[in-house]
Protein backbone atom coordinates (compact mmCIF):
# COMPACT_ATOMS: atom_id res chain seq x y z
CA UNK A 1 0.00 0.00 0.00
CA UNK A 2 1.28 3.48 -0.52
CA UNK A 3 1.08 6.45 2.29
CA UNK A 4 -2.08 8.40 1.86
CA UNK A 5 0.02 12.14 1.50
CA UNK A 6 -2.84 13.53 3.95
CA UNK A 7 -2.77 17.19 2.90
CA UNK A 8 -5.40 18.47 4.89
CA UNK A 9 -3.48 16.62 8.04
CA UNK A 10 -7.02 15.47 9.64
CA UNK A 11 -7.34 12.34 7.53
CA UNK A 12 -8.72 9.13 8.68
CA UNK A 13 -7.26 7.47 5.73
CA UNK A 14 -3.43 6.29 6.27
CA UNK A 15 -2.58 4.16 3.44
CA UNK A 16 -4.31 2.71 -0.35
CA UNK A 17 -3.59 0.74 -2.93
CA UNK A 18 -5.18 1.11 -7.02
CA UNK A 19 -6.05 -1.53 -9.08
CA UNK A 20 -7.66 -1.22 -12.25
CA UNK A 21 -11.23 -1.73 -11.14
CA UNK A 22 -11.15 -1.22 -7.63
CA UNK A 23 -9.68 0.59 -4.93
CA UNK A 24 -8.14 -0.50 -0.96
CA UNK A 25 -8.47 2.25 1.48
CA UNK A 26 -6.75 1.70 5.17
CA UNK A 27 -7.58 3.70 7.79
CA UNK A 28 -5.91 5.05 11.10
CA UNK A 29 -7.64 2.24 13.23
CA UNK A 30 -6.01 -0.43 10.89
CA UNK A 31 -9.27 -1.46 9.15
CA UNK A 32 -8.76 -1.91 4.98
CA UNK A 33 -11.95 -1.57 2.95
CA UNK A 34 -12.13 -2.71 -0.67
CA UNK A 35 -14.25 -0.86 -3.27
CA UNK A 36 -14.57 -1.59 -6.45
CA UNK A 37 -16.53 -1.30 -9.75
CA UNK A 38 -19.34 -3.75 -8.09
CA UNK A 39 -19.57 -2.06 -5.21
CA UNK A 40 -20.09 0.97 -4.68
CA UNK A 41 -19.61 1.34 -8.64
CA UNK A 42 -17.22 2.60 -11.46
CA UNK A 43 -17.84 6.48 -10.61
CA UNK A 44 -17.07 6.58 -6.60
CA UNK A 45 -13.92 4.19 -7.13
CA UNK A 46 -12.57 6.22 -10.59
CA UNK A 47 -13.47 9.73 -7.94
CA UNK A 48 -11.54 7.96 -4.92
CA UNK A 49 -8.35 6.71 -7.05
CA UNK A 50 -8.40 10.58 -8.02
CA UNK A 51 -8.65 11.88 -4.46
CA UNK A 52 -6.07 9.22 -3.33
CA UNK A 53 -3.57 10.22 -5.46
CA UNK A 54 -4.07 13.89 -4.86
CA UNK A 55 -3.65 13.18 -0.93
CA UNK A 56 -6.38 14.97 -0.05
CA UNK A 57 -10.60 14.66 0.41
CA UNK A 58 -10.62 11.13 0.37
CA UNK A 59 -11.80 10.36 3.75
CA UNK A 60 -14.64 13.24 3.31
CA UNK A 61 -15.80 11.66 0.18
CA UNK A 62 -15.98 8.48 1.36
CA UNK A 63 -17.84 8.97 4.57
CA UNK A 64 -20.58 11.52 2.90
CA UNK A 65 -21.02 9.97 -0.55
CA UNK A 66 -19.70 6.14 0.07
CA UNK A 67 -20.50 5.43 3.85
CA UNK A 68 -21.08 1.19 4.00
CA UNK A 69 -21.67 0.48 0.13
CA UNK A 70 -17.85 -1.36 0.39
CA UNK A 71 -17.51 -4.49 -1.18
CA UNK A 72 -16.02 -6.24 1.66
CA UNK A 73 -13.56 -5.11 4.90
CA UNK A 74 -10.49 -6.50 6.26
CA UNK A 75 -10.01 -5.47 10.29
CA UNK A 76 -6.62 -5.12 11.51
Amino acid sequence: MKRYRNLDGHSGVVAYAIADDAIDVKFTGGDVYHYSYRKPGREHVERMKALALAGQGLSTYISQQVREHYERKREA
